[in-house]
């Protein structure tokens, strides 16, 4: 007979349900992230491009979905220090060869941000490296010799801002080659064994914005990185006799992409892949592309100040407003009935110039005096374009052309237009063609990059698609799309009125984009552990 074993009651304890720590991934999907946006530039600061753009923009919106996102820029000469905040007791920095002191720290509020969750913006101000006239070189010194040196700098001493602060990040975004030697520090140095402990769990993305832009330097310059040559090796900054910068990123960084899905299929390619399509196809499984969004607040027929009448998709009336209002800025006969082609570019190559505007038979010199149309062009940039320019507006009546850049004018031609050209050679993302389509203006675009992934071939059968699109570049090419939509618009008018309304109910907005990012940075974070 077994013996029972009394147990007495006041001894027995109600077993509490134990607790399960969440798992540290999947903190990921619910916690707000500490995002670190390290960029040469941001709006409206310092802009050569559309990296600025995309940096604050971007910022705002992952801001706006309840993110604490902080930018760090260098204090360019012509920032104006009196409009920022000066912390106190600067930091030197330790780079090769000694203790390199920075004069301030200045920080201040992203405008257009949310006031609840402001994005918080940081300058670091060095008189020697960027106290001059220029971001990456000047009219005299297009590129400036010791860039390596001031973007090292500058992308070490972000990690001791975030000392300074004690805030480190759960991500380390870094954007094209100026801070692409920032995921180098995060892996090489920061996160090494036995090293520091600070950024253990920070993931880095690096964000490709025009791959035609390294940063390839010679590699004398290496020692002033401070990490030692094993590193100038392990990370990739070998480039023939040269070191570059981009390449170490995109061999460092835990995850990278670029601007647009289509750009990213294009950067894999010898083509596209300016010597880099290697690294690229030999990390594509950690390379993606997201392409860019819009402003919807500022680039907006139904919100823009700068047009004379707003409008909408059920009520066009401003856009003629608009179409009137430019053909007497540029001098134009006022018609509604004649199409007006625009474009607002920067006068390089890459935008497909030398193909537009050079002396072969189709370009715009040839289209503009078969065709039945008028053509207004805002831009700047190599001189013999230029020149090219301002000979075609002397000599056509219907050919009318600004040296320059002008924010309202640019406004005015996406408004008024009725198609807009871009034959770009090669467009990571692009954003005139967004602004076009939202605006009612029907693209005239090569397939490439993001141009290819925002724009749908028009089919003349059934007036689907929105807008012109042709696969070679070549003036031939280029005068022969033209004439595809200005024959379009004399002979399918009910078409072009279908096209317009499916552009301007397209959605590009930021949202959808920081969405994806998010997605990217959760997806980092989770492989990191």
């Amino acid at each position: 007979m077994k013996k029972t074993q009394t147990v007495k009651k006041e001894t027995v304890k109600k077993q509490e349900p134990e607790k399960k720590e969440p798992k540290e991934q999947d903190l990921f999907t619910t916690n707000k992230l500490k995002i670190f946006m390290v960029s040469s530039e941001a709006v409206p600061w310092a802009k050569t491009g559309g990296l600025a753009d995309m940096v604050s923009a971007l910022s705002i919106s992952l801001a706006k979905l309840g993110h604490d996102v902080r930018i760090v820029i260098p204090r360019y000469y012509n920032i104006d220090r009196d409009k920022l905040e000066l912390l106190p007791d600067a930091m030197g920095i330790p780079m090769g060869g000694g203790i390199e002191e920075w004069s301030a720290i200045y920080s201040t509020d992203m405008p257009g941000s949310d006031k609840d969750n402001p994005v918080k913006v940081y300058f670091i101000d060095h008189e020697i490296f960027f106290g001059r006239d220029g971001i990456y070189g000047s009219p005299t010194e297009t590129d400036f010799i010791d860039n390596f040196r001031r973007f090292t700098f500058f992308c070490k001493a972000s990690f001791q801002l975030c000392r300074k602060l004690e805030w480190f990040p759960d991500v380390l975004h870094a954007h094209d080659w100026p801070a692409a030697i920032a995921p180098v520090y995060l892996r090489f140095a920061e996160r090494v064994p036995n090293g520091p402990k600070e950024f253990k769990k920070t993931a880095s993305i690096l964000t490709i914005h025009n791959l035609g832009y390294q940063g390839i330097y010679h590699k004398d310059n290496y020692d002033y990185a401070g990490l030692g040559w094993d590193v100038f090796y392990n990370a990739g900054f070998e480039d023939w006799s040269m070191l570059n910068m981009l390449k170490a990123g995109l061999y460092s960084t835990d995850k990278l992409n670029t601007v647009s899905p289509n750009y990213a299929e294009e950067t894999k390619t010898q083509e596209h892949g300016f010597r880099l399509d290697g690294v690229l196809r030999y990390r594509s499984g950690d390379y993606c592309g997201i392409l860019n969004g819009i402003d919807t607040d500022v680039w907006s027929p139904e919100k823009d100040t700068y047009i004379p009448k707003n409008y909408s998709v059920n009520n066009m009336e401003g856009k003629a407003k608009a179409k009137e209002a430019l053909q007497k800025e540029f001098g134009l006969p006022v018609n509604p009935d004649v199409p007006i082609i625009g474009i607002v570019t920067r006068l390089t190559e890459q935008k497909g110039v030398g193909d537009l505007f050079g002396p072969t038979y189709g370009s715009a010199w040839s289209f503009c005096r078969d065709m039945d149309l008028q053509f207004v062009l805002l831009g700047s940039g190599e001189k013999w374009c230029e020149n090219e320019i301002a000979g075609l507006s002397s000599r056509l009546s219907n050919f009318k052309a600004k040296i320059g850049y002008s924010e309202k004018l640019s406004h005015l031609i996406e408004a008024g237009s009725d198609f807009f050209l871009m034959p770009s050679r090669y467009e990571p993302c692009g954003l005139n063609q967004m602004y076009s389509l939202v605006y009612g203006t029907l693209p005239i675009v090569r397939r490439t990059g993001g141009l290819a992934d925002t724009v749908e071939q028009y089919n003349q059968e059934t007036g689907e698609g929105t807008g012109f699109i042709f696969d070679y570049l070549s003036p031939g090419a280029i005068y022969d799309t033209v004439g595809w939509a200005v024959w379009a618009w004399y002979n399918k008018r009910e078409h072009i009125k279908k096209m317009q309304k499916r552009g301007m109910t397209m959605d590009f907005s930021w949202e959808l984009s920081a969405n994806k990012y998010i997605e990217l940075y959760q997806e980092t974070l989770r492989t990191k552990l």
